[in-house]
């Protein structure tokens, strides 16, 4: 565990790291953040993969979808090249395929898919009823902010974004009772540039937070468990209705599965006015000690 590198400004960071460096038509750079095992968290590489893919598109066509893998753990202490592939531009839609590398191997790989504006019908799942306001929860560095342990510094101070769990957090000890699912609010700490490709960069970066929690939540464990070892397989994401991920957004979480060292989440995001902004699945490993 590494003594915490903690920005002065994190949201700042955020808009930083989702800069890329264009080298090429179709290929980029991107420097890391750091975490506390030394890997690269996975809302970083898949944000910066699919801000890649959003320079080789049309202005106004925008991402509706996207798959990824995760296939390597990433090195905090190298940059990150993007190789994009561009496979198809239509009438409406456009597809591309990006790799992410380091040392000239690929840890990420993802196919995300882009449309013009479009109008048909329309329906979505609603927003739960009766949920407490996130200024009524604590945040994480009013949980975690006075401990002296890289992890907690980094939960509490190095991330973008401030996140509030509807729920009683699994930071440093299980949650009673055990469920499957979970709620939490989150936005960035500040205000966030006017452009609708940063917010959707930053929403994918969020996603990836959190979403393995109700495995965790069901399974009577937490982040501090020792010996547990978890880690994102797979992310898909599917953009429904635009959103400013610098205002609350509620993200609701479950997990209808575990099995095998693996689990699987999914996730809808909704902003405080009930619109369906985003849905997201993801299979992570979990395995723990006395499990394997």
């Amino acid at each position: 565990m590494h003594e915490p590198n903690i920005p002065i400004d994190p949201v700042a960071d955020l808009v930083d790291v989702l800069d890329l460096k264009r080298i090429s038509e179709t290929e980029f750079v991107g420097r890391t953040q750091w975490m506390p095992h030394g890997r690269v968290f996975g809302g970083q590489v898949l944000s910066q993969a699919l801000t890649a893919a959003q320079q080789t598109v049309q202005e106004g066509r925008n991402v509706h979808s996207l798959h990824s893998y995760f296939l390597r753990p990433g090195d905090v202490k190298k940059e990150i090249r993007f190789s994009v592939e561009v496979l198809r531009d239509g009438r409406s839609f456009s597809a591309r395929r990006i790799h992410a590398l380091q040392d000239d191997v690929p840890i990420f790989s993802m196919i995300a898919s882009f449309q013009d504006p479009d109008s048909g019908i329309e329906h979505q799942d609603q927003m739960p009823q009766g949920v407490p306001k996130p200024e009524t929860l604590p945040s994480a560095i009013e949980i975690l902010g006075s401990l002296d342990h890289p992890a907690a510094k980094y939960w509490s101070n190095a991330r973008p974004f401030d996140i509030r769990h509807v729920e009683e957090p699994l930071y440093l000890k299980p949650a009673n009772p055990r469920t499957s699912n979970q709620m939490i609010w989150f936005k960035t700490l500040s205000a966030l540039p006017e452009s609708q490709r940063l917010h959707e960069a930053a929403l994918a970066y969020a996603s990836d937070y959190s979403i393995l929690e109700p495995i965790l939540r069901q399974a009577g464990l937490f982040w501090a468990h020792p010996g547990l070892s978890s880690a994102s397989l797979d992310h898909a994401m599917w953009f429904h209705r635009p959103a400013k991920a610098d205002q609350w957004l509620l993200y609701v979480q479950e997990s209808p599965s575990s099995q095998g060292g693996r689990g699987l989440s999914i996730g809808k995001i909704f902003d405080q006015q009930g619109s369906l902004i985003a849905t997201i699945a993801q299979e992570g490993m979990v395995r723990i000690p006395e499990a394997s």
